[in-house]
């Protein structure tokens, strides 16, 4: 699912379900939001689809990362229901440095 402004790309959320007899009741979900545009209740409309997306296919977990520093983009998992589960460490090397993850996750109801 995309967001478009006047015919701009401003934001995304993509969700890519599993299909195995173990893993089919969940699904990792990946969010992106253009910088002017955050901040403006864009990135909850998009989670409120996508749990919306994963119920209608009774999907019972959402899961994602986030990169430890980004404080805003945490804030908003967790007001959306979001738990941090753990810690990925020196997951993403970006700019020269390693950075860690938060592994979080939302159990759906069913």
């Amino acid at each position: 699912m995309s967001a478009e402004a006047s015919g701009e790309f401003v934001g995304y959320i993509m969700i890519m379900a599993e299909s195995t007899r173990k893993t089919s009741h969940r699904a990792y979900m990946v969010i992106g939001i253009r910088k002017d545009w955050r901040g403006k209740g864009l990135g909850k409309s998009l989670i409120r689809e996508g749990i919306e997306w994963a119920k209608e296919r009774s999907l019972t977990r959402l899961e994602l990362t986030v990169v430890t520093d980004n404080e805003p983009a945490i804030a908003l998992y967790r007001k959306m229901g979001f738990e941090i589960e753990g810690t990925k460490r020196q997951s993403l090397y970006i700019d020269g440095q390693y950075h860690d993850e938060y592994y979080m996750a939302q159990l759906l109801e069913a």
